[in-house]
């Protein structure tokens, strides 16, 4: 009898303690926090890039390596100076070798990779780069992994505290074995128009104080809806462009112009 009460207090517990606030002041709503995300992105980082490595489809061009690693060492330094306690994630970026995959994508704790078919198919400039690179940045900082995560998670929930209502399984395994599928499935699901928006914001911003000009980012945009022709890239389908965010976009550059113009060394952190 005492199960039948597992369900109801494990979905009120988890309720009183998901709350928490975005960087940008959103409420957010995690069933998997932030430390946990990283944790599970990690070991899904790996089982993503250890076959593609093994293929010989990960960083094959070092003028293309270097180009990508110095504008996303740029970004990371700024990401750290706002956020220090980022400063112990371990940050690191592979190009893959896909020249049909036009797609980039940063998991919790700052593990990033970028495509090929989106540097050859966009064609991006370095300060359109680096709007794509502080897009992906963004989603890390604002705990979008965790987000996706726990709406992918939540489903699950009421599956194996039944589990645990009729069997005594472990909710802590149960949850932990699919911690990091969830992860993986993180980058392929679509994000959330408010983290979209979130993310187009302190992307920006953070291109700009890496010394990238921000009018790019509303470029980007025009490229990146033109590459895929008839069939969107892949990019779009995790990341849904509003119908005005180009509009959004051009009315955030002039704010951050100032900080695009400043007169300062513009440090870049090893990779």
């Amino acid at each position: 009898m005492k199960h039948l009460f597992i369900i109801p207090i494990a979905l009120l517990m988890l309720s009183m303690t998901a709350c928490t606030t975005s960087p940008t002041g959103r409420s957010q709503f995690l069933l998997v926090s932030p430390e946990q995300a990283i944790s599970a992105s990690k070991e899904a980082y790996l089982h993503t890039i250890k076959p593609l490595d093994d293929k010989g489809k990960v960083d094959n061009d070092p003028a293309v390596t270097r180009r990508v690693k110095l504008i996303t060492g740029r970004l990371i330094s700024q990401a750290i100076k706002q956020y220090p306690h980022t400063r112990n994630w371990g940050w690191s970026i592979k190009v893959i070798d896909d020249p049909e995959v036009v797609n980039a994508w940063c998991m919790a704790g700052g593990k990033m990779a970028i495509y090929t078919g989106l540097l050859n198919k966009v064609k991006p400039t370095d300060d359109e780069l680096a709007q794509v690179l502080g897009h992906e940045i963004a989603h890390a900082l604002a705990n979008h992994t965790a987000e996706k995560m726990s709406v992918s998670m939540a489903s699950q929930i009421g599956i194996v505290a039944l589990s645990v209502a009729v069997s005594d399984t472990d909710y802590g395994a149960a949850a932990l074995t699919g911690a990091a599928l969830a992860a993986t499935m993180a980058i392929e699901l679509p994000n959330s128009r408010t983290a979209e928006r979130e993310a187009d914001q302190m992307g920006i911003e953070l291109a700009a104080k890496a010394g990238y000009n921000p009018n790019a980012a509303a470029t980007l945009w025009e490229k990146m809806a033109k590459a895929g022709g008839a069939n969107p890239p892949e990019f779009l389908s995790t990341h849904p462009s509003p119908g005005n965010r180009q509009s959004t976009l051009r009315r955030l550059a002039p704010q951050m112009m100032p900080y695009y113009r400043q007169k300062i060394i513009r440090p870049v952190y090893p990779l």
